[in-house]
């Protein structure tokens, strides 16, 4: 940033120390010091310092993460009997909240901008490319491991052609770094349009499904101030999934749409995937077969863009099964990457995984009927429990589950949501109504009978 602001720079450290003071000066609340409102402010600004421990103490900024990521397991699995919810003022108008957010995203553009981007960001940007010139991509995912599925190439294809002619036609954007080839400029565009997706969908998830747009402005303000978002900033690949999950839930009343986003999260990380029990028990008789459908469509899309980079079965099989990093499950020891189990056998992994396949079960099956209330909190809970067995620096990801947290956070009651309760509306709309004088008549029938 030294380009734009001479001399400026800021430090983790100093951003953690900035982001606290600013929480905690629009989101505590100084009138009642014991809410729930704050429980989770303070949970949520006392996992930043491990990110920072990482660093100098990573046994110790691992542990730290660790023992977080299963306080908030606790915490989304205990918020369906929060049943008061008084809502909350923030300290800080629309305005003043509108003003931070355009502010520290314009912040962010910059710095995205100017630091070099995640490596695996520029390998899905390279796979994007090489999908739209039909490439065979195998033997270049055996040399690097590639984190993001087909969805990240896949939507990352449309920036690619964006990129080629703003570095072809030597637009000034180049001066604001060193030079600049496609693929770098590329990766920068998707970062940013993956945080903005979220940004948006936490404000229109406030509007529309909490009734409240100073809710969805304080989401997506807490969302830019936390320190997490900031330190990966880059990572585009851990942010997607998190947006399409977003807007999942942006529109679960049409289980189409919903089962599209949740189809391109399962096709962009791997977690999702454990969501689907969870989210068909939410639908089930109201909307299971489309959602099923609509996710089945997007799944046969992502395959086909799979072949069209395929040159034989071989190729296909590589960037399909071959893809996916088997050791996660195998739990052998002699793990490589760091993380929060390189300094543990595992085979501890196992007993922590078995109850996550049990947390699993028991939040899909209970209970029976299930509001939106009760789908942010599982899904989220669920996601977060992912990080405790995932080997590879798994409670460092806090972007894959931050937003759906942040609405866990602010969301109102919504005990009137629930799937069944829309379909039962949509069919009392229909119905013909009755006129009292009808039902007067069949009143005295009944009675001289």
């Amino acid at each position: 940033m030294n380009h734009i602001l001479p001399d400026y720079y800021v430090s983790e450290a100093t951003w953690f120390y900035l982001s606290l003071l600013l929480s905690l000066a629009v989101f505590f609340r100084f009138d009642r010091i014991l809410s729930l409102r704050n429980l989770d402010l303070v949970l949520l600004l006392s996992i930043s310092p491990g990110l920072l421990l990482l660093s100098d103490r990573p046994v110790l900024g691992n542990i730290w993460l660790f023992a977080g990521t299963g306080l908030f397991v606790i915490r989304m699995c205990v918020d369906c009997y929060f049943q008061r919810r008084p809502r909350g003022e923030q300290n800080l108008n629309s305005f003043g909240m509108a003003f931070l957010c355009i502010s520290i995203f314009a912040f962010f553009i910059v710095r995205v901008f100017t630091e070099i981007p995640a490596p695996e960001t520029i390998q899905t940007v390279r796979q994007a490319d090489s999908l739209l010139s039909m490439q065979d991509v195998s033997a270049s995912q055996q040399q690097t491991h590639l984190e993001a599925g087909p969805t990240a190439r896949l939507l990352a294809a449309p920036v690619v052609p964006l990129s080629n002619a703003v570095v072809q036609g030597g637009a000034p954007v180049t001066s604001i770094s060193p030079p600049l080839d496609h693929s770098t400029l590329a990766a920068r565009i998707m970062a940013i349009l993956a945080h903005a997706f979220v940004i948006v969908g936490l404000i229109i998830m406030g509007k529309v499904h909490f009734a409240d747009t100073q809710v969805g402005l304080a989401m997506a303000l807490l969302y830019l101030l936390l320190p997490c978002t900031a330190y990966d900033v880059s990572k585009a690949n851990h942010v997607l999934p998190a947006a399409l999950l977003v807007w999942a839930f942006v529109t679960y009343k049409q289980p189409m749409l919903s089962g599209t986003f949740m189809g391109l999260a399962c096709g962009a990380m791997f977690f999702p995937v454990f969501l689907l029990p969870l989210w068909a028990s939410f639908y089930w008789k109201n909307g299971l077969k489309r959602f099923v459908l609509s996710g089945s469509v997007v799944g046969a899309v992502l395959l086909g863009s799979l072949i069209l980079t395929s040159v034989d079965r071989y190729s296909f099989t590589q960037q399909t099964i071959g893809s996916i990093d088997w050791s996660v499950i195998k739990f052998e020891g002699g793990q490589q990457i760091p993380g929060f189990w390189s300094a543990y056998d595992s085979a501890y992994r196992i007993p922590v995984f078995v109850v996550f396949v049990l947390l699993i079960v028991c939040l899909t099956i209970w209970p029976r009927r299930k509001n939106l209330g009760h789908l942010m909190s599982h899904t989220t809970a669920i996601i977060i429990a992912t990080l405790l067995w995932y080997p590879q620096q798994g409670s460092v990801y806090l972007l894959w589950y931050l937003p759906m947290l942040l609405m866990v956070v602010f969301r109102p009651r919504l005990l009137h949501t629930t799937q069944s309760t829309e379909v039962d509306r949509n069919q009392q709309a229909n119905e013909k109504p009755v006129s009292r004088f009808q039902d007067s008549a069949t009143v005295v029938r009944h009675t001289s009978q």
